[in-house]
């Protein structure tokens, strides 16, 4: 299990999110889709989620 909050990457969010690295990865992309307003998520902010992650 993994831990990965979105404040590690953009400051001043409080949403967090646990599972899998794979569940946190899909996660995200819907969180950055519906509240950061991003319309794909591009690699370097994969690598960003990956490298913040910890162990749950």
């Amino acid at each position: 299990m993994k831990k990965f909050r979105c404040g590690d990457v953009v400051p001043g969010c409080t949403r967090a999110f646990t599972g899998s690295a794979d569940q946190i990865l899909l996660a995200v992309a819907g969180h950055a889709r519906a509240e950061h307003g991003l319309t794909e998520v591009p690699e370097q902010l994969i690598a960003q989620v990956n490298a913040a992650m910890v162990d749950a």
